[in-house]
């Protein structure tokens, strides 16, 4: 494995039609949306949720790439079996030794942990692991609108229900969705984390790879049309950094064509990159 050993700073913008990017659960799974200026947002939850899907599927669980936050997983379980394993040793455990040693198995075995970290200390305490790969909330360019439509179902789930319908079956329900919106995440990749946790410059391809690709493997009628549009890299030539990354973010203009349209595809905007100001110790690449 290649030792990941500079700063990483990214910008990366999706779009979803006619879907709901992110339901909200507290407020009837309507897609979520900062009340005070109608932007929508998609939490980073949502997005490592469908990377740790992608590699999930890309890698079928090989060694060294199984996910430890999965449907139907019980943590505790996973944690004890790192801190009982009899690789794990330790000349004095009262110092934390063991800990320690079960906090490196767990980031050599789980990629989602030495990628985005984890708390695993609720089973017998395999320690706590701060991620290299931290993303912001997802927030769209403009307002979004959110749809409701009304669904018709010709079946009903009970024989007490089928009786109480006189045989007509049909049920009504709702359907919340976002006509069109482009939403742009930030992105930050520590070297040092990287080191600690073990996340090497192969972890990194693969992060990348998922980032292109994750919509594609993760359709659903509720998500609508959800689709990768730009994956903008900045790439520091030291492990600390050259340039602030809320600097090099101001780089990249996001802007409507036409700013009175309504923008209903990617293609209604300019992503642009001011690359004259850009740090001469940072470079830039354009991966999507």
């Amino acid at each position: 494995m290649t030792e990941l050993k500079n700063r990483i700073d990214f910008v990366y913008l999706f779009d979803v039609q006619d879907g709901n990017p992110n339901g909200d659960p507290d407020a009837g799974n309507l897609p979520r949306i900062d009340a005070e200026t109608g932007m929508g947002l998609v939490t980073d939850v949502c997005l490592k949720r469908k990377v740790r899907n992608y590699v999930q599927v890309a890698k079928e669980c090989s060694e060294g790439y199984d996910i430890f936050i999965k449907e139907k997983a019980v943590l505790n379980t996973l944690i004890d079996e790192a801190f009982e394993n009899p690789n794990v040793k330790s000349k004095d455990e009262k110092k934390g030794e063991k800990t320690e040693a079960a906090r490196q198995l767990m980031c050599r075995r789980f990629y989602d942990v030495r990628t985005f970290g984890a708390v695993m200390s609720t089973g017998k305490n395999a320690g706590q692991v701060r991620g290299p790969i931290q993303l912001t909330f997802a927030r769209s360019i403009d307002p979004i609108t959110s749809s409701e439509h009304s669904i018709t179902r010709m079946a009903v789930a009970t024989e007490a229900e089928a009786q109480k319908q006189s045989g007509d079956n049909r049920t009504m329900g709702r359907k919340s969705t976002v006509p069109y919106g482009l939403y742009l995440c930030h992105g930050f990749i520590s070297a040092n984390l990287a080191k600690q946790t073990g996340f090497s410059e192969e972890d990194l391809q693969l992060f990348w790879e998922a980032l292109k690709n994750m919509f594609d493997n993760d359709r659903s009628a509720a998500r609508g049309l959800m689709s990768a549009q730009k994956l903008i890299v900045f790439r520091h030539d030291s492990p600390l950094g050259n340039a602030p990354a809320n600097k090099l973010f101001e780089l990249v203009k996001v802007e409507k064509k036409d700013k009175e349209a309504v923008a209903r595809s990617f293609a209604d905007y300019i992503v642009s990159i001011d690359q004259e100001n850009l740090p001469k110790d940072v470079k830039i690449e354009e991966l999507l």
